[in-house]
C-alpha cells in the first residue's frame, strides 16, 4: 500500500474509533451537516490547540452554537478546508501562526473575489498594503467560524451593530514599538455605559461603515492621549477645567503618564461616577497607590469601604474632579477650611452622626482662624510674605485622618503635640489639653469655661451700663450746678 493511502486509512480508522468512543462530545448537533458533525466530534472539545514550529499556537476549538448562527453555517467544513474531510486529515507544518493565517486567507478569495472586496474602502486599504508585503488576514476582522453578515438587518443594521461585527470578536491593534491593544468591545458593558445613547462615530470621529482610516501610532500611550482629545467635542467645559489642573501642567511639561480623560473615566464602559463613590478613589489608586492605602485606613476611607457609607468625602470632594490644584501650594492650604466646611458645616450630613456643625465657625473665631482670615484679606494689599497658617489638616491630618475618640485618641493627641511644637517649640505634652476643641462649652462639656463665659456675658453688660449711667449723672450734675 502506498504511503498516502496508509495515511488516509489510518486517519479514517482513527476517526471511526473516535466516533464510537467519544461519548457526549461526539453527539450530533442539530442543524449541522453530517461532515460538520464528524469534525466537531474532535473540534468541539475545549482546549484543542495547534502548535507551530516557532512555538506559537492557535485554538482549534469551535463553538458549535456560534457556528450554526454564522453566515457560513450551510457550508461543509471541506469547502473552506479543502484538504480535509472525514476520511482525510493530513498533517501539515507551518513555521508560524502568521504563515498559517496567510495561507488560510487565500481560501476566502475563492468565493470573495478582489473586485467584490474592493467595493469597501476598508478592503481597498488592506489590498494596497498587501502589495507592499503586508498580508491580509481576513479572520482578524471577520473571525473564522462564527462569521457574521456585515450588511444585514436587525441587531446589525445600526452603526453599533455594524462595528460589533468585527469588534465583537478578538481584534488586536498593534503599535510601532511592539505594544498591542485589544479592540474587542464588551457590548453589555457599552450598553450599561453613560454613553449608551450615542453612536460609535461620535467618539471615533472619522470612522463609519464607509470610512475606516488606518491610524499609525508609535505607542499605546500616544493612542490614548490622542483619543482623549475627542472628549472635548462634547465636554468642553470639563476639558477647559482640566487645562488648569496639576495633571495638565505635568502633561504639558512632558510627563506623558499624567492622567487624561480615558485614564479616569474609561473608554467604553464609562460608569456613573457620582453614584459609585468608592470607584472614584479606586480610579485615583492607579497613580496614587500609596496615598490610597493611607486613605483606606482613615476614618473616612474605613467608613466608605467597610461600611459603604456614601456621606464620607472621597478624592474628588477635596481635590475636585477636573480643576485639580497642586495641594503643596499655600493657596491650596488656605482653602482647606472651606473644603472641610462642605461636610462639617452641613447639618444634613454630620447631624446623622452626632458631630458638631460649628467646627468651622469655632475655628474661624479661634486664634488660628482669625489669623488666617486677616492674612487672606491683607496679604496682597500689604504685600505680606507668604507663611503657612495652621488649618484643619495640620491638626487632623490629610489622608490619614483618625477618630478623636476611642482607641486612637492617644495617637491623635501625640501627633497633635508634634504639630503644635513646630510653631510652639516649648509646648509640653499636655499643651493640646488647653484647647476645648470645636464644641461649645456647656454644663457637661468644659463647665468651668462655660461659667466664666456666662459671668462675662452678665458682668460686661452691667459694667457698660454702669459706666453709661455714671456719665449721664455727671452730665446732669454739671448742668444743674451751672
Amino acid at each position: 500500500m502506498e504511503k498516502g493511502q496508509q495515511t488516509s486509512a489510518a486517519a479514517l480508522l482513527f476517526l471511526s474509533l473516535f466516533l464510537m468512543t467519544a461519548g457526549p462530545a461526539a453527539a450530533e448537533s442539530p442543524g449541522l451537516a453530517t461532515e460538520a458533525q464528524a469534525c466537531l466530534s474532535c473540534h468541539a472539545r475545549q482546549g484543542l490547540m495547534v502548535t507551530f514550529e516557532n512555538n506559537e499556537f492557535i485554538e482549534a476549538y469551535i463553538d458549535a452554537e456560534k457556528y450554526k448562527t454564522s453566515v457560513h453555517n450551510s457550508f461543509s467544513c471541506s469547502k473552506c478546508h479543502p484538504d480535509f474531510s472525514a476520511a482525510n486529515h493530513p498533517q501539515r507544518k507551518f513555521r508560524s501562526k502568521l504563515q498559517y493565517q496567510t495561507k488560510a486567507a487565500l481560501v476566502c478569495r475563492r468565493c470573495h473575489t478582489d473586485r467584490q472586496i474592493k467595493a469597501s474602502s476598508i478592503h481597498t486599504t488592506l489590498l494596497n498594503e498587501e502589495k507592499s508585503g503586508t498580508p491580509t488576514i481576513c479572520t482578524n476582522c471577520h473571525g473564522s467560524h462564527a462569521v457574521m453578515r456585515i450588511k444585514s438587518t436587525g441587531k446589525h443594521s445600526t452603526e453599533e451593530g455594524y462595528c460589533m461585527t468585527c469588534h465583537g470578536y478578538p481584534v488586536i491593534m498593534a503599535f510601532r514599538n511592539g505594544e498591542t491593544l485589544s479592540g474587542t468591545i464588551n457590548l453589555s458593558s457599552l450598553q450599561a455605559s453613560v454613553h449608551n445613547k450615542i453612536s460609535c462615530s461620535d467618539c471615533h470621529y472619522g470612522f463609519s461603515s464607509d470610512e475606516h482610516p488606518k491610524r499609525n501610532f508609535a505607542t499605546r500611550r500616544d493612542y490614548t492621549l490622542a483619543l482623549s482629545e475627542n472628549c472635548r467635542r462634547c465636554h468642553f467645559d470639563k476639558y477647559t477645567k482640566t487645562m488648569e489642573s496639576i495633571h495638565y501642567t505635568m502633561l504639558s511639561q512632558g510627563n506623558l503618564e499624567a492622567p487624561v480623560c480615558i485614564d479616569c473615566h474609561g473608554a467604553h464602559g464609562i460608569s456613573h461616577i457620582s453614584k459609585e463613590r468608592a470607584l472614584i478613589a479606586k480610579r485615583c489608586q492607579r497613580c496614587h497607590a500609596g496615598i490610597y492605602d493611607i486613605y483606606a485606613k482613615s476614618v473616612h476611607g474605613s467608613a466608605l469601604f467597610n461600611e459603604h457609607n456614601q456621606d464620607v468625602p472621597v478624592c474628588a470632594d477635596c481635590h475636585t474632579a477636573h480643576a485639580i490644584k497642586d495641594p503643596r501650594t499655600l493657596d491650596y492650604r488656605e482653602r482647606v477650611p472651606d473644603m472641610c466646611s462642605n461636610c462639617h458645616a452641613n447639618e444634613a450630613i454630620v447631624g446623622k452622626y452626632g458631630l458638631s456643625v460649628t467646627v468651622v465657625d469655632s475655628y474661624l473665631s479661634d486664634f488660628h482662624g482669625v489669623t488666617l482670615k486677616f492674612y487672606k484679606l491683607q496679604k496682597d494689599a500689604l504685600n505680606i510674605p507668604a507663611r503657612p497658617m495652621a488649618v484643619c489638616t495640620d491638626c487632623h491630618g490629610t489622608h490619614n485622618i483618625s477618630s478623636t475618640v476611642g482607641p486612637n485618641a492617644t495617637i491623635v493627641k501625640a501627633n497633635l503635640v508634634k504639630r503644635c511644637q513646630k510653631c510652639h517649640a516649648k509646648a509640653p505634652t499636655n499643651f493640646p489639653d488647653s484647647w476645648i476643641s470645636h464644641y461649645k462649652p456647656s454644663l457637661t462639656r468644659a463647665p468651668l469655661v462655660f461659667f466664666i463665659i456666662m459671668t462675662y456675658k452678665i458682668f460686661i453688660p452691667v459694667l457698660v451700663a454702669g459706666l453709661v449711667l455714671q456719665i449721664l449723672l455727671h452730665i446732669w450734675r454739671y448742668v444743674v450746678d451751672r
